[in-house]
């Protein structure tokens, strides 16, 4: 299913113009606004395919999700690790969720004294994970016995060899010299950039878990570093989920230490020991918390993930088994822009347009995306006017019924319609892709 644009188009999109030639970067790569270091991870997968022959669309397709998954997995392993840390093996059985932030947590100091930081790679992958580790960064400054081998011996020698190397990727790809985290902070911190794509008010079914763990594990750095990422994230205007998800992981690890609370209220006095393998029958309360944590999340993850939003990622894969055989010559995409993936999904170089929607520089002005959804109707017979036609046109239901005599009027054709929710989405976005 479709979640986000950034999930194709700040990535495996990007990536697929490294490694093939041709791929659509949107207008945040023409501002130098993100690093190139996160879709270079794709760019040997696609090359490698590449090179065996095996870049058809359904691998290409899939090979980013399936090495996305070793990273999850990854995650994964050091949640338990870290959990196991920190609460021992009662607690670390039952967490099993981003990946970096992980790793970094549990090499930090403050967990284990006799490791090296391992941050700045994040940080670069991801600026704003950078307000995770200001935090971090702070407390183990605050504890350190040497503060100067601290800054100058540890962190600032890794520091500027990680963000000399980026500079220098970054330099060679846009082909100037840039410092993309500074552009990044100029366009989202310190202008209303960001709020270009929605904001949020100021104002989890494991939240009840996460709270009881919080108040008897007693654990107040982390406390203070979901604190400090929430209330910092609250104080923007343009929010994501995204943004969080470096410290969820550390939610469900407070969720499963009070669920080992109920397995065993006596787990609190012999937690210090972190190789307990002490278990129990599971206890009324224990069984309903599981079924109630089962009941709330896996249906909604299966809905997610099969169900809800699949339109975009059907209607491309539809298009690409079409283009494989020549059947698609050019496609306009009369939507919402960034609705669905893009290149690194067709994997065939067609010409290919969407509706754009740069950011203005006056506020207020609507983008052609914008100009579309006001009067679908007066921007098609506009555009028909002053460019060529394609052989295909993608748009929503809520927009077919408004265009469907003009496009008959075009000698357009329904060719195949696909279920995309069951409720709307962004924009008011409906139901079909066509």
């Amino acid at each position: 299913t479709y979640f986000n644009p950034d999930e194709h188009w700040q990535g495996p999109e990007v990536a697929h113009r490294i490694a093939f030639g041709y791929g659509h970067l949107t207008w945040e790569w023409k501002q130098g606004i993100p690093s190139y270091l996160h879709p270079f991870i794709f760019v040997p997968l696609y090359s490698l395919l590449a090179l065996l022959h095996l870049d058809t669309p359904w691998l290409m397709m899939r090979a980013p999700r399936l090495l996305q998954s070793v990273f999850s997995a990854v995650g994964d392993l050091y949640l338990y690790k870290l959990s196991a840390v920190l609460f021992g093996y009662s607690v670390a059985k039952w967490t099993l969720e981003t990946v970096l932030t992980l790793v970094s947590l549990y090499f930090w100091p403050c967990v284990r004294p006799s490791s090296n930081c391992s941050f700045q790679w994040l940080v670069l992958i991801r600026p704003t994970s950078a307000i995770t580790w200001l935090c971090v960064c702070l407390l183990e400054l605050f504890q350190a016995h040497n503060r100067f081998r601290f800054i100058f011996l540890e962190v600032a020698p890794i520091g500027i060899l990680v963000l000399g190397l980026n500079c220098l990727l970054d330099c060679f790809m846009y082909g100037t010299w840039i410092l993309v985290p500074l552009n990044f902070l100029k366009f989202n911190f310190l202008s209303v950039g960001g709020d270009y794509y929605g904001t949020h008010n100021h104002d989890l079914s494991h939240l009840p878990f996460c709270i009881a763990g919080i108040i008897y594990s007693k654990q107040w750095k982390f406390h203070g570093l979901l604190a400090w990422v929430l209330g910092f994230y609250s104080l923007l205007g343009h929010k994501e989920f995204r943004f969080v998800l470096p410290v969820l992981p550390i939610v469900l690890m407070f969720s499963v230490y009070s669920l080992a609370m109920i397995e065993d209220p006596g787990y609190a006095q012999y937690k210090g020991n972190k190789s307990s393998k002490k278990h129990t029958r599971f206890p009324p309360k224990m069984g309903a918390a599981i079924l109630f944590l089962l009941a709330t999340n896996i249906r909604m993850a299966l809905y997610m993930s099969l169900v809800h939003r699949r339109g975009p990622e059907d209607v491309m894969n539809h298009l690409a088994r079409e283009a494989l055989h020549g059947k698609v010559k050019s496609i306009l995409f009369l939507m919402p822009c960034h609705a669905t993936p893009y290149y690194s999904m067709l994997h065939h170089n067609l010409p290919m347009q969407f509706l754009d929607c740069t950011p203005s520089e006056e506020k207020g002005v609507p983008d052609e995306s914008d100009r579309f959804l006001m009067d679908p109707v007066t921007f098609v017979s506009e555009y028909a006017k002053n460019k060529s036609l394609p052989s295909h046109v993608v748009l929503f239901d809520s927009e077919e019924q408004k265009l469907r005599n003009l496009l008959i009027s075009f000698d357009y054709r329904e060719e195949k319609r696909f279920f995309n929710a069951h409720f709307k989405v962004d924009r008011d976005l409906a139901y079909t892709c066509e």
